[in-house]
């Protein structure tokens, strides 16, 4: 994918207001525009007297009511589930086109959106039932989660919905890097640059897309506590590092796909990834075609797949996909940010051996939907290098001048001994326990991947990940993809140098 050059302000402003999108299915267009020029960063209008602010569409999420799938019919249940994803991102474009009637009119919304939103997933949700009950019984009362909500806007509600205080990592953050924090002068003093408004000026308060991010989704890092905890390793830990890499992405593969969430469905994720490692990736390929795939580790014996949401800048400037799946057809615009560094190291546990990953091994660490389904499987964290003792989860950073911008995945690192996936592509793996370390019972550690991503972007509020579009480019709802693809010769390594406390590469 190419790069187009960059533009003068002047010429920003005048091709932004420019791009519209026809999203398939019922005719409904999209305008993929700047807000108007009185409406910044710093300056949100706010909604008529009488009307509420709406932010998005909110649907109960299907996949996490489904523990136990017959692999007969995975792959059928997965392709409903991305139908079901494909639903509300339809729903949400025609809510965003007629957004301020839909305020004023709460009739018009139940209508127009949720009335018919709910009919389609239901007939979906049926179908889904149908195909349950043929192979078992399907899960209860998946019928009651057809319906959806328009939900207000969390800066008129004040409840933080959107994950609370900047300063809280979460424990899914709190393993942060062991050894990445750094002390805080490696970025400078914090006087050397980069006031809050840094970068700013020009970008306005709901993105290059018109859903976000919001100048409230950025916090100055200087201002975030040190959180950063760290399970005490005891006798039995393994204490090695086996490092892979696999480089940047420099040669530009991404796709809309998700081959672990929505295999065979194109565009079954709705934003861009950004891919290293194999390179045989896309909705159709299959565990033949991943070990047969080129990679770009540098260590051929490593194969897997490596894919997280790309960052973009929020500068004005157009991708080659802006009028495409995945990328301004569902919002998600902006000149996309290969990464300065990425750093992929397994690691052990803190208080026992690790056994093999099995091959072909999926694990999403992380929620792609996290501002609408809540925190509880939010994992990514955000940071700036020399200040990697303090992690965000739900905000972005604003780093000071000569400090990066650092997204930090650490994966499940506790597997159930049996499952290489699961309906849900959660419940075969699990965290250790973030205080004492321990896999809960019935579980083994394997190694952990912890996953290191460095953007050099301008000082300020003005990137952002992709996203479904309802989900409004929300840090939260960062994550990242992994599927191991390591040959048996290597993972034995891999392993090997863990439990003996070596460093490897």
């Amino acid at each position: 994918m190419g790069r187009t050059r960059k533009r003068s302000t002047r010429v920003k402003r005048a091709v932004a207001a420019s791009v519209a999108l026809l999203l398939g299915g019922g005719g409904i267009v999209a305008a993929n525009v700047y807000a108007s020029a009185g409406e910044g960063w710093g300056g949100k209008q706010q909604p008529a007297r009488g009307t509420t602010s709406l932010s998005t569409i909110a649907c109960p999420e299907v996949a996490n009511s489904l523990p136990a799938v017959p692999d007969s019919v995975r792959g059928v249940m997965d392709q409903q589930l991305a139908i079901l994803d494909s639903q509300i991102t339809i729903a949400y474009q025609r809510f965003a086109d007629s957004k301020q009637r839909m305020e004023s009119d709460p009739a018009l919304a139940e209508q127009q959106i949720l009335t018919p939103l709910k009919n389609e997933r239901l007939n979906i949700i049926q179908r889904m039932i149908q195909l349950l009950d043929q192979e078992g019984e399907a899960p209860k009362n998946l019928e009651a989660l057809a319906p959806c909500k328009l939900r207000e806007d969390d800066e008129q509600k004040g409840d933080g919905q959107s994950g609370g205080s900047a300063g809280g990592a979460g424990d899914g953050a709190n393993a942060g890097n062991e050894g990445d924090a750094g002390n805080e002068g490696d970025a400078g003093n914090e006087g050397d640059g980069g006031n809050e408004g840094d970068g700013g000026d020009e970008k306005e308060e709901q993105g290059q897309a018109g859903n976000g991010p919001e100048a409230s989704d950025f916090v100055d890092i200087r201002s975030v506590q040190p959180n950063v905890k760290t399970p005490r390793q005891r006798s039995g830990a393994s204490r090695g590092t086996f490092s892979t890499n696999c480089g940047t992405n420099a040669n530009g593969k991404f796709n809309p796909d998700n081959v672990i969430v929505a295999p065979g469905v194109s565009n079954g994720a709705h934003h861009m990834h950004d891919y290293v490692g194999n390179q045989a990736n896309d909705a159709f390929a299959s565990d033949d075609d991943l070990a047969a795939g080129r990679t770009t580790c540098r260590n051929q014996g490593d194969r897997s797949t490596y894919y997280w949401p790309v960052l973009r800048l929020q500068n004005g400037q157009a991708e080659n996909d802006v009028q495409a799946d995945g990328g301004g057809k569902d919002k998600n615009v902006g000149e996309i940010q290969t990464p300065s560094q990425v750093t992929l190291n397994f690691v052990g546990n803190p208080v026992s051996k690790v056994t093999a990953m099995p091959r072909f091994l999926r694990i999403i660490t992380g929620d792609a939907k996290a501002f609408v389904n809540g925190n509880a499987n939010a994992n990514a964290s955000w940071s700036c290098t020399g200040f990697e003792n303090r992690q965000l989860k739900d905000k972005y950073p604003i780093c000071p001048q000569g400090s990066k911008v650092v997204r930090t995945f650490r994966f499940q690192s506790c597997w159930d001994g049996k499952n290489i996936d699961s309906a849900n592509h959660r419940t075969h793996v699990a965290f250790a326990d973030p205080n004492s370390g321990r896999c809960k019972n019935g579980f083994r550690a394997i190694p952990q991947l912890v996953q290191r991503i460095v953007y050099n972007v301008p000082p300020g509020p003005g990137f952002a990940v992709d996203s479904f579009p309802e989900q409004l480019h929300k840090p939260v709802t960062d994550h990242g993809d992994f599927i191991n693809v390591f040959d048996q010769r290597l993972m034995k390594r891999l392993v090997g140098c863990i439990n003996e406390g070596r460093r490897c590469t």
